[in-house]
């Protein structure tokens, strides 16, 4: 009994032994993200092509050992549920022993899920949520959030500064087109933290800028109707319908404009409007509507166009912002290896000092690690569906851009 006892006890030595060996040959990346929604698909996909690249190319090289890349698939289910989203979080750091994270989406999940990963002193590379707490607590408490950094995208308030920058343009072209000095918007915001701060900028910087806001609609992120809002938007008069949707009503909304043949145009974030199925998933008609974006074949940075030609011969379909969990793996390799360590505290300096070249982006962090906003870096691009093609619009600077178009009056 006593030697069966010794004999498995040795054994289970040895396999702890040789489990934390193979550990030792990889630098195991958790990618956090709600799997069965477009945006856990993209978190997925940039990653697993940063990961085939970086182990073709021979992997990480710390202190002069290589390191191959292991991504730990997380679904976080976070758009249904925040305990989902925190369990996965506390379950890739103690069963599967993750040394990094990436991604999140909804901000309500994400504010939980930073609290996980800063018990864990683990560094969190944000890819989805935007809401400015994230980096507010960085700079109220330091020493407890440092690890984490906003890689996409930039935070609410400067998410507005760009979707106002957009607007303006919008609205010079409908007073110039429709004769009108002050044109109507109507504010199309889901039901969500992340919405909170650009609806308040919105209904204060839109007058300043001689627009009249005409009302503030609020729908669920996965309602699957909205006729009652889009026709009281219909009586308002709006030229304009300011999205800010984040799930799936985004399709519905897009369809049901367009089987009313609504004479706004939508113009925002419609994050299902990103990605390239929104045409069909929309049944055709969402002539006309535009967001804000990420990803285009426009030169935003020298990596944009091979990315994304890359990423659609891959997958078949165009990225969506969340794939920029691609460049965070890109920017953490380069940052592991200039410090020649996995040391979080040391990874921690080194990342608040770079600047990252990405593919839809040129990155560096502010003292909240939220990214440095500024059109052309940034900023995003913002696109808009004409005839079944997703048309980049915006910054017109930008090699590739094409014009804007309006319904018909």
């Amino acid at each position: 009994m006593l030697r069966s006892f010794i004999v498995g006890l040795a054994a289970f030595a040895l396999a702890g032994i040789f489990d934390s060996a193979a550990h030792a040959q990889t630098i195991k990346i958790a990618i956090l993200g709600p799997m069965a929604f477009v945006q856990g698909e993209n978190h997925w996909a940039g990653a697993e092509m940063a990961r085939d690249e970086i182990n073709k190319a021979g992997g990480v090289n710390v202190g002069g050992k290589p390191r191959q890349i292991e991504l730990i698939r997380a679904d976080t289910n976070e758009i249904q549920s925040v305990p989902d989203a925190t369990n996965a979080v506390e379950r890739v750091i103690t069963r599967d022993r993750a040394d990094f994270l990436i991604g999140g989406f909804r901000s309500e999940a994400v504010l939980a899920m930073q609290e996980v990963a800063m018990d864990h002193k683990k560094i969190f590379l944000g890819a989805g949520a935007a809401h400015s707490k994230l980096g507010q607590n960085v700079e109220d408490n330091y020493s407890r959030y440092k690890y984490w950094f906003r890689y996409t995208p930039t935070k609410d308030v400067d998410l507005a500064r760009t979707l106002f920058a957009v607007m303006n343009s919008i609205a010079q072209q409908i007073r110039t087109e429709l004769k009108t000095d002050t044109p109507k918007v109507a504010l199309l915001a889901e039901k969500a933290v992340w919405t909170q701060a650009l609806v308040g900028a919105a209904q204060k910087n839109l007058p300043a800028m001689k627009m009249e806001v005409v009302g503030l609609w609020q729908p669920s992120a996965t309602a699957t109707d909205v006729t009652a809002e889009l026709s009281a938007i219909d009586r308002a008069g709006a030229h304009i319908v300011f999205t800010m949707l984040s799930g799936p009503v985004g399709i519905v909304v897009g369809r049901q404009m367009g089987e009313r043949n609504m004479k706004a145009v939508a113009w925002g974030i419609n994050v299902e409007g990103q990605k390239e199925e929104f045409w069909q998933a929309a049944a055709g008609k969402a002539q006309f509507v535009s967001t804000l974006d990420t990803y285009a074949e426009v030169e935003m940075t020298p990596r944009t166009v091979p990315f994304v030609r890359a990423f659609k011969e891959r997958y078949k379909k165009m990225p969506t912002y969340t794939a920029a969990t691609y460049d965070a793996i890109h920017m953490l390799k380069a940052v592991i290896e200039k410090e020649n360590t996995l040391d979080a505290e040391k990874l921690v300096a080194a990342i608040e000092k770079i600047e990252h070249v990405g593919t839809g982006s040129i990155v560096t962090f502010d003292k909240r690690h939220d990214l440095v906003w500024a059109v052309g870096k940034t900023a995003g691009i913002a696109v808009q569906w004409q005839d079944g093609q997703k048309v980049p619009f915006w910054p017109p600077t930008v090699k590739g851009m094409k014009p804007f178009k309006l319904p018909a009056r």
